[in-house]
């Protein structure tokens, strides 16, 4: 599976560098029938496990890969979307980079005193980085927003 999402995301920085915005739809078609037969091996390969001991109530527990095939299968639509539409990223570091900080601080601190606190915590990071995604130093930013002139991103209308 990493190597047919990495033929995908190739496929599609070649497509972007042609000015296309999305994989034509006959590659579209090529490359969701590998991944499904990707996900039907990986069924093949890790089947149901037998009960075992006496019959208990509720779901039967699966193994992980067997989780990761079920993800695999009911969330293609989202897994895929990256070749459908070339704004949507290949993957989502950028959004675990945004939350990083606020995880440190809950685990650090446990919680903030005041929600007015949590607000202008949150409004500072998303500043910095909103910044720091259009290319600004995060220090650079902040002194502009103390000498009276804070970077306003330019509006994107496409």
């Amino acid at each position: 599976m990493i190597d047919q999402l990495l033929g995908i995301k190739n496929a599609v920085d070649t497509a972007r560098a042609a000015g296309l915005s999305a994989l034509p739809p006959s590659d579209q078609e090529r490359f969701l029938k590998g991944y499904e037969r990707i996900v039907q091996a990986g069924y093949a390969q890790n089947p149901v496990a037998p009960a075992h001991g006496p019959k208990r109530r509720g779901r039967r527990k699966q193994s992980k890969a067997r989780n990761l095939l079920d993800r695999f299968r009911d969330h293609s639509d989202g897994i895929l979307a990256f070749m459908r539409n070339f704004s949507i990223p290949f993957t989502n570091n950028q959004s675990e980079t945004d939350l990083r900080m606020m995880k440190l601080r809950q685990k650090i601190s446990g919680t903030f005193r005041s929600f007015e606190a949590l607000v202008n915590f949150c409004r500072i990071r998303g500043y910095v980085s909103t910044a720091r995604k259009n290319g600004l130093n995060a220090l650079d930013a902040l002194q502009r927003v103390f000498l009276g002139n804070p970077f306003v991103p330019a509006v994107n209308t496409s």
